[in-house]
């Protein structure tokens, strides 16, 4: 658990660095994705009437990409700021630990790619086209429409 002390009318800056696993419940889907240390920094920000928590996260994630299906690992930095309520700071320590999960899990992309214009796999052959042109036929007929290729040219 991520705890921050607070101290009234006082900004309070934070820094920790956790394994990914301490984030995650057991069995949760997203917590092998994540390789290492998660590091938090940020800072709580008391400006009187409000309390503020500001920040980023660095982490180093794994997956395969979605195009290629070549497992690749890639460095991820997200930003937090969120309002607080009072009524989570207990005994004057404020539990960061759900913000940073959520936070992870949130910005993770809907897509994974090994690189922006990954070209992805040969629907024919399966050849990674990344690492080279195959020697499939490029041009496709949708199956709906294969049977005019049967008719004649008048």
């Amino acid at each position: 658990m991520l705890k921050v002390q607070i101290s009234k009318g006082v900004d309070t800056q934070f820094n920790f660095v956790e394994t990914a696993e301490s984030f995650f419940s057991e069995g949760f889907s997203c917590e092998e994705n994540f390789v290492g240390d998660v590091e938090v920094v940020g800072k709580i920000i008391d400006d009187g009437s409000n309390l503020k928590i500001v920040g980023k996260i660095y982490c180093r994630k794994k997956f395969l990409c979605d195009r290629c299906l070549i497992e690749t690992e890639e460095n991820q930095e997200h930003k937090f700021d969120e309002e607080i309520d009072e009524s989570e700071i207990v005994d004057g320590l404020l539990d960061i630990t759900e913000l940073v999960r959520d936070t992870l899990i949130a910005a993770q992309p809907i897509k994974n790619l090994c690189k922006p214009d990954c070209k992805g796999l040969c629907p024919k052959c399966g050849q990674n086209l990344n690492q080279g042109e195959c020697k499939c036929e490029k041009s496709t007929i949708d199956p709906r429409f294969e049977i005019l290729l049967d008719f004649e040219a008048v």
